[in-house]
């Protein structure tokens, strides 16, 4: 079994003190691509901030292998219109930390991503001007170029057509294989997102439950199937 890079016991989550979850008992293994189902406003997004640092626990136990080296892409990554970044720039801001436009990123990881991502051609187009689908192939290769070993994705396919979701979770996965990247993902359209899936964790605030395992047994739990029914895990 892989080593865990993520591991909550009990882990409580929320705002000023106020849990809005049940206790979270959860490990992201290297190399898993779980895929993380609920409703809107069922805490997902809090339990990734919580997860990166960016939110204190409310309770419980979080503890981040010394390993982890991570990247996050929330629902919407947006960038100041007054300051018309290219594609180039914002693959080279994964290579930084602390980045600021003043100091553009780049070099020979930036363009090693755009070229496995097959993206060199877009990059000197200014981010702003691309579509929704070579956005996200954008933000992917930043991934890339970042060096993470973990990444969680907020709803990366929200903005985009069937076939530009299927194929950005096939970049996803592709990266997932290649790169023994872990992969963390937020889909609400999760017939899209099961095939590639190894675990789940699905967050129901409304049974006061957050249930979490390998693929197969999350959405095969009762309480999943009583809300989205019977999927097709091949």
């Amino acid at each position: 079994m892989k080593p865990a890079l993520i591991q909550c016991r009990g882990l409580l989550v929320g705002y000023e003190g106020r849990a809005v979850l049940p206790p979270i008992d959860v490990d992201v293994r290297a190399g898993s691509f779980v895929v993380v189902a609920g409703r809107n406003g069922s805490g997902k997004s809090t339990w990734f901030r919580t997860a990166l640092g960016l939110l204190p626990p409310v309770g419980g136990s979080l503890v981040r292998a010394d390993s982890v080296r991570p990247t996050y892409m929330p629902q919407r990554m947006r960038f100041d219109d007054l300051t018309p970044v290219t594609v180039a720039q914002v693959v080279g801001m994964g290579t930084l930390r602390g980045w600021s436009f003043l100091r553009p990123g780049g070099g020979a990881q930036a363009a090693a991503a755009m070229e496995r991502l097959g993206i060199t051609s877009l990059a000197g187009r200014t981010f702003r001007s691309l579509s929704e689908g070579q956005k996200q192939k954008v933000l992917l290769a930043r991934i890339v170029a970042s060096g993470a070993n973990i990444a969680l994705l907020d709803e990366p396919t929200a903005a985009m057509d069937h076939a530009a979701e299927r194929e950005t979770l096939e970049v996803l996965a592709s990266l997932h294989r290649e790169l023994g990247l872990a992969v963390v993902v937020v889909s609400h359209h999760l017939a899209a997102a099961v095939p590639f899936a190894t675990d789940a964790i699905f967050f129901d605030p409304d049974a006061g439950q957050v249930v979490a395992g390998s693929a197969r047994e999350v959405f095969r739990h009762p309480a999943f199937l009583a809300r989205h029914g019977e999927l097709h895990l091949g």
